[in-house]
């Protein structure tokens, strides 16, 4: 699912084939992804998240639903806890937080180490000594907002504006693929891994504009493994 359409980028200046216009969409959404440090479709992903004193492993993403959390230990990885020893809440309710809260006062007596005579989940996590866990899950915004798609359309112009090179550049470079009205069409395609989600922090789009679009949706500070 794109950012935005082709019709929207072609609104914001972009121009070329329809091939071309895609690809800079595509290459604007993993500039937008790098600087917000989110995803706004739905993406299936794992990620890596510190447990805090109280139980709290705050999520670097909005979370839509978990399907798996697991402590990291080495040299593999804890089994998966139960569902009933955590809880889910998501920036999607105004006032909660994206967050898994782990069940420190409960437990479950059919659960080898987290029986209630034996410390509960909590004595079974301090036995285990894991400062992570790993949690699998479904994150990402359920319809791309409307600022980020407007984003995403004025990226894609700016990011084939700024690549178009001037006549002085192409007659020095032959190599270079230009079309008729002197843009860059030797573009290539961003999306070959595109479940995997994995993209570098970067401090700027490139666009002062398109910055200040996205800076309502910066999400700072923490690790992203891996999609699955």
């Amino acid at each position: 699912m794109a950012y935005c359409s082709e019709e929207d980028a072609r609104d914001a200046g972009c121009t070329g084939t329809s091939a071309e216009v895609t690809a800079w969409i595509a290459a604007a959404q993993e500039r937008i992804d790098a600087y917000t440090q989110q995803v706004f479709e739905p993406t299936d992903l794992v990620v890596v998240a510190d447990v805090g004193a109280d139980g709290l492993v705050i999520l670097p993403r909005r979370v839509r639903t978990v399907t798996s959390v697991m402590p990291v230990l080495e040299p593999d990885d804890g089994a998966s806890i139960p569902a009933s020893a955590y809880r889910v809440t998501s920036s999607r309710v105004l006032g909660q937080i994206d967050a898994v809260h782990l069940a420190w006062g409960g437990y479950d007596d059919l659960v080898a180490g987290a029986e209630s005579y034996n410390g509960g989940w909590l004595g079974l996590w301090e036995r285990w000594g894991a400062e992570q866990v790993k949690v699998l899950g479904s994150f990402g915004y359920d319809t791309v907002p409307q600022m980020v798609g407007q984003a995403c359309a004025l990226l894609a112009a700016d990011l084939q504006a700024k690549a178009a090179p001037s006549d002085a550049d192409a007659a020095e470079d032959g190599g270079l693929q230009v079309d008729d009205e002197g843009n860059n069409v030797a573009i290539e395609d961003t999306d070959d891994d595109g479940a995997s989600g994995v993209v570098g922090p970067t401090a700027s789009t490139g666009s002062t504009q398109v910055d200040a679009l996205l800076t309502g949706y910066l999400n700072r500070g923490y690790n992203l493994i891996g999609g699955v």
